[in-house]
């Protein structure tokens, strides 16, 4: 988000009635706020992966269809979709 964008949606959130000091604590709430999500963006840590679930995946999978199957890395990260192709696994 650019400057311009971060200025016109703290302007947004500032009621027309807000005092001066109300109108700076919202300000600075809703800046670091913002700023937060961007750094949090920035650092990746929002990517969801198959990290940690690739095993527990194929578990279910050998409960439920009897056989063992190794899930890559590229399978879709929706475990319903990645439900419906375990035949390609």
């Amino acid at each position: 988000m650019t400057a311009p964008d971060v200025t016109a949606e703290i302007a947004r959130a500032i009621p027309d009635d807000a005092s001066d000091e109300e109108a700076a604590a919202i300000a600075v709430a809703l800046g670091t706020h913002l700023g937060d999500q961007e750094r949090a963006a920035a650092a990746g840590g929002g990517d969801e992966t198959w990290d940690g679930k690739r095993w527990a995946f194929a578990g279910r999978v050998a409960a439920l269809q009897g056989r063992r199957v190794r899930v890559p890395t590229a399978a879709p990260l929706d475990g319903w979709a990645a439900a419906g192709r375990t035949d390609r696994f």
